[in-house]
C-alpha cells in the first residue's frame, strides 16, 4: 500500500518528511535553469579535461588535446620581449656603465631593468629601498667599502666580496682578541680610540694609549686618521656610518671577533646586460660618486 503524501497545509507542496523543531522540509525541486547549468559546468569540466593538461601523474601530467603550457607561453613572451628589445640590449653590452648614463635612451632603458633585477636579487640583504640593515651596506649614502664609481660598482657586482670567484675583492677584519693577536685591554684601549675618533670617547687614558695600539695593528688599512682605504675594503672609522653598528660593545665585538662579510659574484648568475643595469640603478641611488 503506497504511503500517503503529506501536503504542507499553508503552500500545499509535498513535504519530505523531514521536520525539525515543528518545522517542515518542502519537497521544492531546483529550477531546471540552475540543473541545466550544472550539467552544462559537468560537461565542460570533462571537456577541460581531455583538451587542457589537467591531471598529475607520477612522473608529470596529461598534456591534454592541446598540449598547453603557461610556462612555455611565458617563455615565448620573454622571448618575444628580448627580441623587441635587442637593439636595446646590444647596445648595452657594447657599452661601459659610464657610457650609458650618457644616453637618455639606454639611462632610460637601464634604470627600469635596474629597478627590476635588484628588487629580485638584491633586496632581500640591502632592502627593497637599498637602505640596508646592519652588516648589509647602505647603497644611498656616501660611505662606500670599495668605492661608489660606476667602474667600482661595476667590479664588486661582478666578482662579489669574499666570493668564490678569482677576482673577487677581498679585504679581512682580523679578529684580534679571539686569535690572540691583542689582549682584551689592548682591544678595549683601541675601542676607546676608535671611539675618539667621532668624538665620542668617555675615557681619555684610554684612548690614548689606544692610538698606540691602532697605529701598530689597525692603521695599515684604515689609515693613521682613520678614514679608511677603499682599496682593502676598510671603513672610515670617523664618521657616523657604521656597517655593522658604532656603539661601543658592537666595537668591542668588531676588533675581538672580526668580520667577513660575503656579496656573491653574479657574474654567470646574471647576464651581462642586467649585470650593466644594477649597476647604473644602484649608482643612481643617490650614493653614487
Amino acid at each position: 500500500m503506497a504511503e500517503k503524501k503529506e501536503l504542507d497545509a499553508i503552500s500545499g507542496v509535498e513535504t519530505t518528511g523531514h521536520e525539525w523543531d515543528g518545522i517542515k522540509e518542502l519537497n521544492n525541486p531546483l529550477p531546471r535553469w540552475w540543473l541545466y547549468v550544472l550539467y552544462a559546468t559537468i560537461v565542460w569540466a570533462i571537456g577541460y579535461w581531455i583538451v587542457m593538461p589537467a591531471w598529475p601523474t607520477l612522473t608529470g601530467y596529461t598534456k591534454g588535446v592541446l598540449g598547453h603550457s603557461q610556462r612555455d607561453l611565458v617563455a615565448e613572451q620573454i622571448e618575444a620581449a628580448q627580441d623587441a628589445q635587442a637593439d636595446l640590449r646590444a647596445a648595452i653590452v657594447a657599452k661601459d656603465p659610464a657610457e650609458i648614463v650618457k644616453d637618455e635612451t639606454l639611462l632610460e632603458y637601464a634604470l627600469a631593468g635596474g629597478k627590476a633585477a635588484f628588487g629580485d636579487n638584491c633586496a632581500p640583504c640591502h632592502g627593497s629601498g637599498a637602505a640596508g640593515s646592519p652588516g648589509y651596506p647602505n647603497l644611498n649614502d656616501d660611505s662606500w667599502l670599495w668605492g661608489g664609481t660606476l667602474d667600482d660598482i661595476y667590479t664588486t657586482v661582478r666578482h662579489g666580496i669574499r666570493a668564490d670567484d678569482e677576482e673577487t675583492r677581498s679585504g679581512d677584519m682580523p679578529a684580534f682578541v679571539a686569535d690572540g693577536m691583542l689582549e682584551s685591554q689592548q682591544a678595549n684601549d683601541a675601542v676607546e680610540f676608535v671611539l675618539s675618533l667621532s668624538g665620542r670617547s668617555e675615557d681619555a687614558e684610554a684612548a690614548k694609549r689606544g692610538a698606540e695600539v691602532f697605529a701598530d695593528n689597525c692603521a695599515a688599512c684604515h689609515g693613521e686618521d682613520g678614514t679608511g682605504d677603499q682599496s682593502f675594503g676598510a671603513p672610515n672609522l670617523a664618521d657616523d656610518l657604521w656597517l655593522y653598528g658604532g656603539d661601543r660593545e658592537t666595537i668591542a665585538t668588531t676588533v675581538a671577533k672580526g668580520r667577513h662579510g660575503v656579496m656573491p659574484s653574479w657574474e654567470g648568475r646574471l647576464d651581462p646586460v642586467t649585470i650593466k643595469q644594477l649597476v647604473v640603478y644602484v649608482h643612481s641611488l643617490g650614493g653614487g660618486q
